[in-house]
């Protein structure tokens, strides 16, 4: 049980409705002035011109920030892990915290004149022939302040700058030697309900070696055992969500809405009118537990894509189903759980008619294209015209409309469950490790 003050007063209650609706409340005093006076063609007119304002005004932030973009140097640094990692996925979330996360309010001039954008982030884990390997795709600016964060937290790793693996695929084309699938992950509640992490696996408690369950051990184990000609990639594109509660959108906001939501039955108010009693059932205490944890870390707006590359003389359709098949670790059943979409397959525009091999393939080629660019955020105009968010069914067939990207809000605790490097106990021998315990980070880092 729990108790509150009451709620707001009559006054505060009018005044966060007017708040709340008054674009709507403007409107219907303009529509009264205009069929009182007979304004309608000044009406119309007015109404044109602040369209086209509003269209050219769109045009011109996607322009500013499309150019802004353009300046942005990537690199992709590979971080191969100490032989033996002795700390829990917590070291990784304090990297995160302190090497990613890079928000802040930017000022009217950089956001409405040079476009600027928060820098975005793309965490990698993938097999080249069986090979597992980590990276993290940065901009350059971002780099030395990424190594010297991550020595910090694995003192024996290694980071060094690496050529670009997916440049390796030349195209997926009936003409190419490679095939390929892929998926892009949604969450199948609203992003205030976590994911299954760590914490749940009690890895936040160092357990022994033996005694440890690791999630993320699924993943690296069947990416070692992928063969000659086949590769398997995985991709979490990052960039700093708002959490304060003065910052509009803030997720954490919208987390406690949520939670309110839920417990709004199970409220009722005093007959003093002093206090408001909250009766949680016991089946949505652990829920409610959950959401407020998650809030009481940093988020990051995310986006998941997976594909699945080979030779077509060694493409196998078990790997392929393997590959979405291994994520089911992760899920809380009674929270949240990463479910697939946006398949690069037959039933991708519509789950009656099946699409032709040629459509399948430009749905792969397109994929490819899309995780190559690390595609999720400030995507090009054609994302924003022909996409399936624009165009549903039948309409989106016809006109080979792009995928709508489903991003969401995980915090860094999901974070560093989904992207961290294996104990000791996990002995995969084809994940590049460095051998000597007693490397130690260079000394010419900046500082």
């Amino acid at each position: 049980m729990a108790e509150a003050k009451a709620g707001p007063s009559i006054e505060e209650s009018i005044f966060n409705t007017i708040k709340e609706f008054w674009i709507g409340i403007v409107v219907i005093i303009l529509v009264y002035f205009i069929w009182k006076y007979n304004l309608e063609i000044e009406a119309l007119a007015l109404a044109g011109t602040a369209f086209l304002g509003w269209l050219a005004w769109k045009l011109w932030i996607h322009y500013i920030q499309q150019d802004f973009i353009s300046g942005i140097d990537f690199v992709l640094l590979e971080i191969v892990p100490p032989r033996e990692v002795l700390r829990s996925p917590k070291a990784m979330e304090l990297f995160f915290t302190n090497a990613l996360y890079h928000w802040s309010i930017k000022g009217g001039k950089e956001e409405w004149w040079q476009g600027a954008v928060w820098f975005w982030f793309s965490l990698e884990i993938v097999s080249l022939e069986g090979q597992v390997h980590f990276y993290i795709r940065t901009p350059t600016r971002i780099k030395d302040l990424i190594e010297t964060q991550m020595y910090a937290q694995y003192p024996q790793a290694q980071v060094k700058v690496v050529e670009d693996y997916t440049l390796a695929i030349d195209e997926i084309s009936p003409k190419s030697a490679w095939m390929g699938w892929g998926c892009e992950f949604k969450l199948t509640k609203p992003a205030a309900y976590p994911i299954k992490t760590y914490v749940d696996f009690g890895l936040d408690k160092d357990p022994k070696e033996e005694f440890k369950v690791d999630p993320i051990s699924p993943v690296i184990e069947f990416f070692g055992s992928l063969k000659k000609d086949e590769q398997a990639w995985v991709q979490i594109v990052i960039t700093p969500k708002p959490g304060p509660d003065n910052v509009p959108h803030s997720w954490v906001e919208e987390s406690k809405k949520e939670i309110f939501k839920i417990l709004k039955p199970f409220t009722s108010v005093k007959d003093d009118g002093a206090r408001i009693e909250i009766r949680t059932p016991d089946i949505y205490k652990n829920v409610i537990t959950a959401m407020t944890a998650k809030t009481s870390k940093i988020g990051f707006d995310t986006g998941i894509r997976i594909m699945y590359i080979a030779k077509k003389e060694a493409y196998s359709m078990n790997n392929r189903r393997n590959m979405r098949l291994i994520w089911r670790q992760y899920a809380k059943p009674d929270c949240n759980e990463l479910y697939r979409t946006n398949s690069a397959q037959a039933d991708f525009y519509s789950g009656i008619f099946s699409a032709s091999p040629e459509t399948v393939m430009m749905l792969a080629e397109r994929m490819l294209h899309e995780y190559r660019e690390r595609a999720f955020f400030n995507l090009p105009l054609r994302h924003h015209l022909f996409s399936q968010h624009v165009w549903g069914w039948p309409l989106d067939s016809f006109i080979k409309a792009y995928a709508h990207h489903h991003t969401f809000v995980l915090n860094v605790e999901e974070l560093a469950t989904l992207w961290h490097f294996p104990g000791q106990i996990l002995k995969v021998p084809t994940l590049e490790r460095i051998e000597s315990k007693e490397a130690s980070p260079p000394t010419n880092l900046p500082i």
